[in-house]
C-alpha cells in the first residue's frame, strides 16, 4: 500500500513538473497534416475522424480536446520505439518533433465531442466499473482512477489524460498492454502497477463505465 501511494504521489510531481514540457506547436498546420499524414500512411483523420472523435469499433482514440503536451509525449513515444503499435508508428514516423507538436496542437484545440458509448453490459457489471472508477478496490491495492484522472475522470495536466468518454476498446487494450507490460511508457510505472493487479472482469467492467460517461459533462 505504501509503495502504491508513493507512486500515486510521485506521479502528481511528475504532472508538476512537466507543464512546460511540448514547446507551441502551430495548429493551422497541424490540421493540414493531420490530413495529409506524414507522406508513407494514412493521414491521422482515417483512424481518428475528421472532428478528432475516433471509433471505438476499430479501437482508436479520441484526440479531440486532449492536453497538447500529453499528445505530443505519447507521439513522441511512438517514434522512439517507447510505445510500440503496428498500427501508429508505420503512420507516424516521418513526421519530425516540430510537426508532432504542431499536430498536437491541433487536436488539443478541438471541441470535444460527446463520445459515449452505451455500455451494453450488466447493470452489475457497470456497477463494479463505477466502483472501481471512483472509489478503487483498497483491498487489492487498487486505487480510483479520478485519484490521479481527476474529478470525473475528465484528466489533470499533461500527466494524466482524460478518460471519461475515451472509447472503451481503447481503454481494454491499454490496461492489457500495462497488465502485460507491452506498454511502460507511464511515469513512475504508476499504470503498470494498477493494472497487473485487475482481473479481466475487472477491466471490462471499468472500461465499460469509462466509455459510458460523458467527456464534456461538467
Amino acid at each position: 500500500m505504501k509503495t502504491l501511494s508513493h507512486l500515486i504521489l510521485m506521479g502528481a510531481i511528475t504532472a508538476l513538473a512537466t507543464g512546460a514540457f511540448a514547446a507551441e506547436g502551430d495548429p493551422e498546420r497541424g490540421a493540414e497534416l493531420a490530413a495529409q499524414g506524414d507522406g508513407s500512411g494514412a493521414p491521422c483523420l482515417a483512424c481518428h475522424g475528421a472532428d478528432g472523435s475516433g471509433n471505438n469499433a476499430g479501437g482508436f482514440p479520441r484526440l479531440a480536446g486532449l492536453d497538447a503536451a500529453y499528445l505530443t509525449r505519447q507521439m513522441l513515444a511512438y517514434n522512439s520505439g517507447e510505445r510500440v503499435s503496428p498500427v501508429m508508428q508505420p503512420n507516424i514516423d516521418n513526421f519530425d518533433e516540430q510537426q508532432i507538436r504542431d499536430l498536437a496542437a491541433y487536436y488539443a484545440a478541438m471541441p470535444i465531442p460527446e463520445t459515449t458509448t452505451p455500455a451494453n453490459v450488466s447493470d452489475e457489471v457497470l456497477a463494479l466499473g463505477e466502483k472501481l472508477a471512483n472509489q478503487g478496490d483498497w483491498d487489492n491495492y487498487i486505487p480510483p482512477c479520478s485519484s490521479c484522472h481527476g474529478p470525473g475522470n475528465r484528466g489533470v495536466g499533461d500527466t494524466f489524460p482524460a478518460i471519461a468518454g475515451q472509447h472503451p476498446n481503447y481503454i481494454r487494450s491499454q490496461l492489457n498492454a500495462w497488465k502485460s507490460n507491452q506498454r511502460n511508457n507511464d511515469p513512475n510505472q504508476l499504470m503498470t502497477a494498477v493494472a497487473e493487479r485487475l482481473t479481466e472482469e475487472q477491466i471490462n467492467a471499468v472500461a465499460a463505465y469509462l466509455g459510458s460517461q460523458s467527456a464534456t459533462a461538467k
